[in-house]
């Protein structure tokens, strides 16, 4: 459900504001959408995964854990994907010389993003971004639910980028952001920019639903190596 906000003439100084009204009527139809489907929201693993396949052609559910992520950037900031592990996270890779394909998907993940934060998920979910120098972005790169990270290491990014893409069994043509339930031990693939706003939502939607995997034997024996 969107949250309480004031209402359109009290921010509006008593005037009436359409374009704001018509901006709020889509965030909360949006959220509607994604609050929709309870059964979508109440489906853990697989099954969550299965019913978004049915629902969009260009979602993936790996079957492989997704890997690890740590990285220094260029300013100086230490990034560990572990210290996330309370929230949902939507990952995406942009190498250099991406070009359109790369932009258009950050373009539909910053769309996404927006949404999301016209909701309750808004706190349950991170948007992270590595990226090498150059790449295109969207707007709000320092926000607190949204982090751009450019590795000092030359060509990182695209190591990394690859690294992911083995847990998908369609090969890496394009862009693929990964939406990665809470744990970071699942993970649903969209791929390139042609998927439908909604429906990462709504996966977003059900991933927050979801109770956090227990960590099994083997994820404690590796996270003490680590």
């Amino acid at each position: 459900m969107p949250r309480i906000r004031m209402s359109f003439a009290e921010q509006a100084g008593g005037r009436r504001d359409p374009a704001g009204a018509a901006r709020w009527m889509r965030a909360g139809l949006l959220a509607l959408l994604a609050m929709s489907e309870p059964a979508l929201a109440n489906h853990p693993g697989d099954r969550l995964g299965e019913a978004m396949a049915a629902k969009e052609s260009s979602f993936e559910h790996a079957r492989r854990n997704p890997p690890g992520l740590q990285l220094r950037a260029v300013d100086g900031t230490e990034f560990d994907l572990r210290d996330l592990e309370e929230k949902v996270v939507v990952l995406s890779f942009v190498p250099a010389g991406c070009g359109t394909s790369c932009a258009d998907q950050q373009a539909l993940l910053a769309r996404v993003r927006e949404a999301v934060n016209d909701t309750l998920m808004r706190d349950l979910a991170a948007f992270v971004t590595v990226m090498a120098h150059g790449s295109p972005t969207a707007a709000g790169g320092g926000d607190a639910d949204r982090l751009d990270l450019v590795p000092r290491e030359d060509g990182a990014v695209a190591e990394l980028r690859a690294d992911w893409a083995r847990m998908s069994d369609r090969g890496a043509e394009g862009p693929i952001a990964y939406v990665l339930g809470r744990g970071a031990q699942e993970a649903g693939l969209f791929h390139g920019s042609g998927f439908a706003r909604v429906n990462m939502i709504r996966y977003i939607n059900g991933l927050t639903n979801a109770h956090p995997p227990e960590p099994g034997p083997l994820d404690r024996i590796r996270r003490f190596f680590e």
